[in-house]
């Protein structure tokens, strides 16, 4: 039985077969039904469950010439790619255009002109820079959701949900340059038409959905977190206001209803902008959805309230 002997604890839990060879473990103790096969060529002790643990395993298996792009990069880097991760997702491999392109179960290949990307390493995983996460699965997505993974890269928010800390900040020109180089590529005309669209300072991806609403329903555009303050007392960050009507559009996340201090804070917060006159109009998923005509009616009627 060879599922029953023991592997050295060098191997680690997951493992290439050539990784096993080496330790002296043969091809039989490697394929026992005690271990699993993510990868052609790659054994884990444990199934992969989330898109981590699949990462993990797959990066074993990587060539040096070879990292991961489009959908892939994108949810290494935390950027708000809007197709939720299935296990059944395929990572994403680009290699250079002299290379052929791995074909495997559970890996999609591609090619990318080496230069075209930096090569930066989440863990163990290297992984094209964020434009370049962006730029390669521009074919995937719409131009309001380009919008939303562009005020992503443009963001210095620290707490913008689920980004990775220590990522590179652009600004849209670096962006629109780097469009400029990439030339004609899948989704590009996407992109360009996003680029006029993004804004600075954004702190999370509904942000951008709501201010996109906005505007595409013909509403004025809001200022993207502006700041009120009593002097130098910094009294709220809005995330969408109308300061010339002091209106303020407030998304509220899960996070807001869950954290007892946020709670607090909001209300606090809410109750100093109505002391100085603001209407504070709060909305959830629900308003960006089957509610967003009752949300739009809401905001038309405060901006007459403030124009009578």
């Amino acid at each position: 039985m060879h599922h029953r002997i023991p592997l050295p604890t060098s191997l680690g839990t997951t493992f290439t077969l050539r990784e096993a060879a080496a330790a002296g473990i043969n091809r039989a103790r490697s394929d026992a039904r005690d271990l699993h096969r993510p990868f052609r060529g790659v054994r884990t002790a444990q199934a992969p469950e989330s898109f981590s643990d699949l990462v993990a395993c797959g990066s074993r298996r990587l060539n040096p010439r070879q990292r991961f792009v489009g959908v892939t990069a994108a949810r290494l880097w935390g950027l708000p790619h809007p197709r939720g991760w299935t296990p059944g997702e395929p990572l994403e491999v680009v290699v250079p255009p002299d290379v052929t392109p791995p074909k495997s179960r559970g890996i999609r290949g591609r090619r990318l002109i080496e230069d075209r990307a930096r090569t930066w390493w989440i863990a163990s995983a290297p992984v094209v820079d964020p434009v370049a996460a962006v730029l390669s699965c521009a074919n995937d997505v719409d131009v309001a959701q380009a919008v939303v993974l562009l005020d992503a890269l443009l963001t210095k928010a620290d707490n913008y949900p689920d980004l990775r800390k220590g990522r590179p900040v652009y600004t849209s020109d670096e962006i629109a340059e780097r469009v400029r180089k990439w030339g004609r590529f899948p989704g590009r005309q996407t992109i360009l038409t996003a680029l006029p669209r993004v804004r600075t300072g954004v702190e999370s991806p509904k942000e951008t959905e709501t201010r996109l609403l906005l505007v595409d329903s013909g509403l004025p555009e809001p200022v993207v977190q502006h700041e009120v303050r009593d002097g130098r007392r910094l009294l709220a960050r809005i995330d969408l206001a109308y300061p010339q009507w002091k209106i303020a559009i407030e998304y509220e996340g899960d996070g807001h209803r869950t954290d007892a201090a946020q709670w607090r804070r909001d209300i606090q917060r809410q109750r100093e902008l109505e002391d100085r006159g603001w209407i504070v109009i709060r909305i959830t998923q629900l308003d960006l959805t089957d509610g967003s005509a009752a949300l739009l009616r809401r905001i038309r009627r405060a901006i007459a309230v403030r124009q009578a």
